[in-house]
Formats: C-alpha cells, sequence, structure tokens
C-alpha cells in the first residue's frame, strides 16, 4: 500500500511537473484534449445543473415557506449552488466520465504495446500522453463548474417564473445581493484541483494496468473510484484553508 502510494506521489510530481510545460511544448495535443473533456462533458454538466436548480427550488421552497421567508429563496439557492454543490458536482461528473475514459484509454495503449513502441521511438508516456490531458482536465473543470452554476440558475429562474411571484430582475438581484466574491471565487477556483486529480489517477490507474482485455475494465473502475474519492478527501481539507487564507486576507468581496 505504501509502496503504492509513493509511485502515485511519484508520477504525480513527475505528471504536474511535465503539465506546466505542455501547452508550449505541445499546445495541439492540449487543445485536443480540451476540446474531448470540456464540449464531452458540456451536455451532461449543463442538464445537471438545471436538474439541481429546479428540484433545490421545488424542495426549498416548501420549507421556506413553511417559516414565512419565501422571499430568501434566490439567494438561499444561489449559496447553494454556487459556493458547495455546484463545483463538487461538476468534479465528480467529469471525474465519472473522464476517470473511466483516460484509465481505459490508456490501458488498451499498455495492452496494443503501443507505449513500449513509441518510448522506443523517443516518446515517453508522461510529457507525449499524460501532460496534455491533465492540463485539458485542470483547465476545463472551472469552465464546467461556470456552466453547471449558470445552468442552475437558469433552471431556478424558470421555476421561479412559473410557479413562484419573483420577476427575472428581482430574482437576479437577490441571488446577487446574497453572496460575496470571497465565496464564489474560492469554491470555483479549488475545482482546478479537482481536475488535477481526475487528470492524474485516470492516466496513473491507465498505464500501470496489465496487458490483458480484462484488466481494461479495471482500470476504467478504478479510476473513476479513486477520483471520486480523492476529491471528497480534498475538498474536505481545502474548504477550512479557504476559509482561513480568506479570512486572513479580509476578502470580504
Amino acid at each position: 500500500m505504501l509502496m503504492s502510494l509513493g509511485r502515485f506521489a511519484e508520477f504525480a510530481l513527475r505528471a504536474t511537473l511535465s503539465a506546466t510545460l505542455a501547452p508550449i511544448r505541445r499546445p495541439g495535443d492540449v487543445l485536443r484534449q480540451f476540446e474531448r473533456v470540456a464540449w464531452g462533458s458540456l451536455p451532461v454538466v449543463a442538464v445537471a445543473g438545471a436538474s439541481i436548480g429546479l428540484v433545490t427550488w421545488l424542495q426549498t421552497r416548501r420549507l421556506l415557506i413553511r417559516y414565512g421567508v419565501e422571499a430568501t429563496l434566490p439567494s438561499v439557492l444561489a449559496a447553494a449552488v454556487l459556493v458547495e454543490t455546484g463545483p463538487m458536482l461538476a468534479s465528480l461528473l467529469v471525474a465519472a466520465r473522464l476517470g473511466a475514459g483516460l484509465a481505459a484509454e490508456l490501458s488498451s495503449k499498455v495492452l496494443t504495446e503501443e507505449l513500449d513502441a513509441a518510448e522506443v521511438l523517443g516518446a515517453p508516456p508522461i510529457p507525449s500522453l499524460v501532460a496534455p490531458r491533465v492540463v485539458a482536465c485542470t483547465l476545463a473543470v472551472p469552465l464546467l463548474t461556470v456552466v453547471l452554476d449558470a445552468s442552475a440558475l437558469l433552471g431556478g429562474l424558470a421555476a421561479e417564473l412559473l410557479g413562484g411571484s419573483l420577476s427575472a430582475r428581482a430574482f437576479g438581484e437577490r441571488c446577487l445581493d446574497s453572496l460575496r466574491l470571497a465565496d464564489v471565487v474560492p469554491g470555483t477556483l479549488k475545482t482546478a484541483i479537482f481536475g488535477l486529480i481526475v487528470g492524474l489517477v485516470g492516466c496513473w490507474e491507465g498505464l500501470r494496468s496489465e496487458r490483458s482485455t480484462e484488466a481494461i475494465g479495471g482500470s476504467a473502475t478504478r479510476g473513476v473510484v479513486a477520483s471520486v474519492l480523492l476529491i471528497f478527501a480534498a475538498n474536505v481539507a481545502l474548504v477550512p484553508l479557504i476559509q482561513w487564507v480568506t479570512a486572513a486576507a479580509g476578502w470580504v468581496g
């Protein structure tokens, strides 16, 4: 167990360092992978966001009416989605889609000995395959988080216009009045770390796969499970750290 963690830590360090140079050395590969990650995940992220916004409005409205504070519904919806639900849901959706995809893709290259052939030709896997995918995941997840947040607010707005009493302008003003930049920006930016985790774990599970067809499925499963667990663990560590940093900096929006 400890040896596996040590090997993964070494791989993650090498891949992260290589990823910092990938946009310069392999811009075409990075753009292709970014398009694959971002555009491929966009529909499911948008639909999930709209669904979350609609359901949150429906469920929360009943509780707020019970206590006579229905007017705070836009503020509650915005806070619930933008601060935590949106970033986590977007990251988990990408992890579910790409954790398996990256692992299966690279493990199939291991099976067909493409990686061995490429390394013989002077193209080691970390700079040529891993780094562009890691950069793409790191950049795409924050952007997808913004899309999910916007979709959720639009879903809540649609529900309000159909079943509530506020106008679109009043709904938007109350959403904005309830939040500060210090509430929204750190939560969105931390998803870059979640994207980094997805890219690293997916590639790691693919590269260490055994050379058999059965191993491809196992690598894909481990890629998803490990990515999700590490995202939850990272979030637990990041939330108090972000709160401490923003409080120490006096960032009040």
